[in-house]
């Protein structure tokens, strides 16, 4: 790893994880964390320069502390304390800019790391089974974080292209969970009661934040023998979830919304701040989306310690015992899915699009 580690994002609780992570490493001899805000989280040893990405302050960081690794955790779905959507979007998008500028003009960066997310795949009807790195999405998500994600990535590919000396290294993250999740999925399972779209049992994966901070930690360091740390890779924990598995396992009742109504549903949530029930999100519930982890393990080098499964048992441990004992709220969901559709067909069949159910799961 190079000798001189800047970290954006670093008020986040995975920013000050990951902080405080590469601190023990060996071969870094000094951190500096930036946030526009300050942290409520020890940060070790590292040095805390308070200053907004979206303005033009990293240049001069850059120069002053003579930085050769940049690990941009800056790009999130959840604003911290009240700011709204647009502080996010400009924090994501704006705030990459000024840093990929700033990176551009720096001829000590030797290295850069961002992190993004599975979501710039978005969710649709149509979508493969399996996204691949090099899988193009059948329907580019139209706003919100998952935008702003690939607004994000472009920028990146840009700055490629332009810095060919940088090894560039795109992270996209899966749903991350864990004891202490930030995210507005989390947000969502949180909630006492899951609304949930009728006629839809979508896959999801998982990523916990420990194999998060393990990941960053390969991608911000020189290459191990075998391996390369440079490109775009997919990062989930083996296996997938069904959205009936997740709110069995949480003991939590889900609340069976139609399609036309989930918007309104959304809304409502917001306006009360519950939780960031966005149009992507409302994707995701209906459609799923699984990513193949194929080129993470071979060519990255990386076996996450955690399983989807496992994960999200972690999750549910930190968030204590839901409404309803698991069983009875897996009994509940397999006689709704036995239930005839409207009109006189059948029951709901397994598969794409239609409720699925794996009885016996808890």
């Amino acid at each position: 790893m190079g000798k001189v580690v800047l970290v954006t994002g670093v008020a986040r609780q995975l920013g000050g994880r990951f902080v405080r992570r590469v601190q023990r490493d060996p071969g870094v001899d000094r951190v500096i964390a930036v946030d526009a805000v300050a942290p409520a989280h020890p940060l070790g040893e590292a040095e805390f320069v308070r200053a907004d990405i979206r303005q033009s302050a990293l240049a001069r960081i850059l120069a002053e502390y003579a930085v050769d690794t940049v690990v941009h955790l800056d790009v999130s779905g959840k604003a911290l304390g009240t700011a709204g959507r647009t502080a996010i979007k400009e924090t994501n998008v704006i705030g990459t800019m000024q840093l990929l500028g700033a990176c551009q003009k720096s001829p000590t960066v030797q290295r850069l790391v961002v992190k993004s997310s599975t979501s710039v795949y978005g969710s649709a009807s149509r979508d493969p089974a399996v996204f691949t790195e090099t899988t193009p999405p059948k329907s580019l998500p139209s706003g919100g974080f998952a935008k702003d994600a690939v607004e994000v990535e472009g920028y990146v590919r840009g700055f490629a292209r332009r810095r060919p000396d940088v090894a560039v290294c795109v992270l996209r993250f899966a749903n991350i969970l864990g004891p202490r999740p930030d995210s507005p999925l989390a947000d969502y399972l949180s909630l006492p009661v899951l609304p949930t779209v009728f006629g839809y049992d979508p896959r999801l994966q998982f990523v916990h934040e420990d194999d998060v901070v393990d990941v960053l930690g390969i991608a911000a360091r020189e290459p191990r023998r075998g391996t390369l740390n440079s490109g775009t890779f997919n990062i989930a924990g083996e296996g997938v979830l069904l959205l009936s598995q997740c709110s069995r396992r949480l003991g939590k009742p889900t609340v069976p919304v139609l399609l036309p109504a989930v918007t309104w549903v959304g809304s409502a949530l917001r306006t009360i701040g519950m939780t960031d029930f966005s149009p992507e999100q409302i994707r995701l519930l209906t459609h799923g989306r699984v990513v193949s982890t194929v080129q993470m393990r071979e060519t990255l080098g990386f076996r996450p310690e955690f399983t989807t499964a496992a994960t999200f048992a972690e999750f549910a441990r930190s968030r204590g015992p839901g409404l309803l004992p698991p069983e009875t709220v897996g009994r509940a969901v397999d006689r709704l899915a036995e239930l005839p559709l409207p009109g006189g067909a059948g029951p709901r069949e397994r598969g794409t699009g239609a409720v699925q159910t794996t009885h016996g799961a808890r």
